[in-house]
């Protein structure tokens, strides 16, 4: 063997050995880019199904707020004709006891305010 075939056997070994490299470097490359695709996708895909339970979700909790806000505003309204119910009634004593000459006590301070400024 002339020292020109080793030198040129030598060459296409350590040839093949980069080759290998940068095929393996490569390999591992696309295997990443595949696994990020991968990821990628099903994200993707799952995306409309979690819009779906997050729209689900927000429906219930619009539904039960109205709910609640509609019990509420009957709970108002109740009181509100309450009050007015128990204000008629403290008006017809309070003018029986001036017509019998006797003077009712004072108002607490809350309805004394509500008297002089009406809220």
């Amino acid at each position: 063997m002339s020292w020109w075939a080793g030198i040129v056997a030598v060459l296409g070994t350590v040839g093949a050995v980069v080759a290998g490299l940068f095929a393996a470097r490569a390999t591992t490359r696309a295997a990443a880019a595949t696994a990020e695709a991968t990821r990628a996708a099903a994200l993707a895909q799952a995306e409309p199904n979690q819009r779906a339970e997050d729209r689900a979700a927000f429906d219930a909790i619009k539904s039960e707020l109205r709910q609640e806000l509609t019990t509420t505003r009957d709970e108002v309204r109740s009181l509100r004709s309450l009050v007015r119910a128990f204000s008629y009634y403290v008006g017809e004593l309070t003018t029986q006891m001036r017509a019998n000459r006797i003077e009712p006590p004072a108002p607490p301070p809350r309805v004394d305010e509500y008297n002089r400024t009406g809220v």
